[in-house]
């Protein structure tokens, strides 16, 4: 297929939650397809590595403090980010938080933290990102997913119901949205190492069981996120919406 239909120059991207893993990945992968990206964070001052990993990559970033949890101020962080980017043409909702507990000790506080995060926080996104798209005739939004989309894991029960909601908020927003150009998708990462994860990491057992379950035989790396993203942001997925794509070397084709 020829190149172009993979090239993101003159694009205009947002990724939430890029201080650091997917999110810093994301980023830097998008730059180097040529967009340029507005990069959001809670502790704005821990994107330093990112602006320069984009910058290096040749595009131009832009960084901005965000809490999705609080809906007026996210909002008008996308704004800003899309006056300051001349427009916005892609949105990564890939903010996110986990805490493992057993079920039975979920607090209310708890749960609401996981939720507006990962649910509430990614719909208003989506909806600020979404009025600006329309607008200007459309554009491309990947939600982050997650294996607990599909399947059950204990301990992560307020993780996986938000994760589950959000693959069926993908869905319905791509069937809205379609009328105004925009695509909506979403990837499904299996096990990458990054700081939220790393707890499981440090336990070699684990890793064992992990390993036997992966048909690949390895855990996720950088390489292996930005190219599906950059695909979904695309002229090469034009015709690609609604849909969440595992990238997860096998795991759920193997249950």
């Amino acid at each position: 297929m020829p190149r172009p239909l993979f090239d993101l120059a003159g694009r205009r991207a947002l990724v939430t939650g890029a201080s650091r893993g997917i999110g810093q990945t994301i980023a830097v992968a998008l730059a180097g397809a040529g967009a340029d990206i507005a990069v959001t964070a809670r502790k704005p001052e821990q994107l330093s590595e990112t602006i320069a990993l984009v910058e290096q990559a040749g595009a131009r970033c832009v960084a901005l403090a965000q809490d999705v949890r609080d809906v007026d101020a996210s909002t008008a962080t996308i704004g800003k980010a899309a006056e300051a980017l001349g427009g916005l043409d892609i949105l990564i909702n890939n903010a996110g938080f986990e805490n493992v507990r057993p079920s039975l000790d979920v607090d209310e506080a708890l749960w609401d933290s996981i939720v507006d995060t990962n649910l509430k926080g990614a719909f208003f996104c989506a909806r600020a990102a979404g009025r600006i798209m329309a607008e200007r005739g459309g554009g491309a939004i990947v939600n982050l997913c997650s294996l607990t989309s599909f399947v059950g894991i204990p301990t992560a029960v307020p993780y996986g119901a938000s994760k589950t909601g959000l693959l069926g908020m993908t869905r319905a927003l791509a069937t809205e949205w379609a009328a105004h150009g925009i695509r909506v998708n979403a990837i499904a990462p299996g096990y990458f190492r990054t700081a939220m994860t790393e707890v499981f990491y440090d336990d070699e057992a684990w890793q064992e069981r992990m390993l036997a379950k992966i048909p690949q035989g390895r855990f996720g790396g950088e390489g292996d996120i930005g190219g599906v993203v950059i695909f979904l942001c695309s002229d090469a997925a034009a015709y690609v919406t609604g849909h969440c794509i595992p990238v997860d070397g096998g795991y759920l084709a193997s249950i």
